[in-house]
């Protein structure tokens, strides 16, 4: 809302990148592509993915918790707790009440539904595990985020396919602009890197189908990008208004000043032709802000490396921003997070504003002509007092933030 001072006073990551916020953005920054074979997806058309490295939830999370956990849950839960580290706040000295968990993702825990399906029909109902739809569903993420650390308020998974966790920072934004909470846990978390998931993609023709050089497969905005690597992973951000903030001596690591959202009510899966939705949701996140769109230092594009999004993407900055601003697209590092992709590069937008460091788009080589804006080709030490971070989804999502320096 128009005039709220919103404060990012705390970042967790778990990423293809490695856990935890230093390890991802090293990562990011000096461009060093994740994308490898995966063993999972051995006798499939598309047999890349970005996985997280090294998750090892029963040392993470206790075994005894994570067994009751699906994976995106359990990348949630580890997310939450560095940035509640990173906030310095205890969560049992906090009113629980006043604090809020909007978290998103776009297809909750596919890997426990795969698992139990082979259960059904190998060995029968009677031998489905009782914990298949508490470990499944997509609210579970906010409510065992809830559960982990007595957060009482309001409580709530969005779905805006490969939009929502940048939705959901929006109305984590919003509770606080209407005082119903003091403190957001927000973000979004997915783990989708499934036989069945990955199957629907590939015959969708969305994948890159570089099997025999993965760690250029994901390649935003050059002209020989063939399709996106799907990722997994999560991203918390701890929201606070900052006057509430400054006043208990936290940090300021930004603020999110805006969001817009719009639909392009075009097409199950193709962006609009024109970004008409894409540019609507980046005029309105101005709006919200009070800025004008040459006041915008930096993009960080959603950028999916399909020949589609990058060139309606890429055109809406060049009509919409007039301060040709540096555009990057983490995706060459991190590839897809789907869900969750709107929360890490969120919060990769909010250590480019707080460290002045614009990071690389991974793997551009050509940039495409159709692709006519600036694309950072290396990391940028430049000041950014105004950042964008925009998503898109399927069904014509469009969620963008304007993320602004403490």
């Amino acid at each position: 809302m128009a005039g709220t001072d919103v404060a990012v006073t705390g970042l967790g990551l778990v990423t293809p990148g490695g856990i935890g916020v230093g390890p991802s953005w090293a990562a990011v920054r000096s461009g060093r592509a994740t994308a490898a074979v995966d063993p999972v997806l051995e006798h499939h058309p598309v047999r890349i993915s970005c996985r997280v490295p090294g998750f090892d939830p029963d040392a993470l999370i206790g075994a005894r918790r994570a067994v009751r956990l699906d994976r995106f849950s359990q990348f949630a839960l580890v997310a939450a707790h560095e940035a509640l580290a990173d906030a310095g706040l205890d969560p049992r000295t906090w009113d629980g009440a006043r604090v809020g968990v909007v978290l998103g993702c776009g297809g909750g825990g596919p890997t426990t539904v795969e698992a139990q399906h082979e259960v059904l029909l190998t060995r029968g109902p009677g031998r489905v595990s009782p914990l298949l739809l508490p470990m499944q569903l997509p609210n579970m993420l906010a409510g065992q985020v809830a559960i982990e650390f007595g957060a009482t308020g309001p409580n709530l998974v969005v779905s805006t396919a490969c939009a929502s966790a940048t939705t959901a920072i929006g109305m984590a934004r919003d509770l606080l602009a209407l005082d119903r909470c003091d403190v957001v846990l927000t973000g979004g978390s997915e783990a989708m890197i499934t036989p069945l998931v990955m199957a629907g993609f590939a015959q969708m023709g969305a994948l890159s189908r570089r099997n025999d050089d993965p760690a250029s497969a994901s390649r935003p905005f050059d002209v020989d990008r063939d399709g996106f690597v799907a990722g997994e992973g999560a991203g918390i951000l701890v929201l606070e208004r900052a006057a509430d903030a400054r006043s208990r001596g936290a940090r300021v690591r930004a603020r999110v000043l805006g969001y817009g959202a719009s639909a392009d009510a075009h097409h199950m899966t193709s962006p609009h032709p024109d970004g008409t939705g894409l540019e609507a949701a980046v005029r309105a996140a101005l709006a919200d802000a009070g800025a004008a769109p040459g006041d915008v230092r930096h993009v960080n594009a959603h950028g999916t490396s399909t020949p589609l999004n990058d060139a309606i993407e890429a055109a809406v900055v060049k009509r919409t921003l007039p301060g040709d601003p540096l555009v990057t697209s983490t995706k060459g590092v991190t590839g897809h997070l789907l869900g969750a992709a709107g929360a890490v590069e969120a919060a990769f937008t909010v250590l480019t504003v707080e460290q002045s460091l614009v990071p690389p788009t991974a793997n551009l080589t050509t940039r495409d002509p159709v692709a006519d804006i600036k694309v950072a080709e290396e990391a940028t030490s430049m000041p950014v007092d105004l950042a964008l971070s925009q998503s898109c989804g399927f069904g014509g999502q469009n969620a963008v933030l304007a993320i602004a320096s403490a």
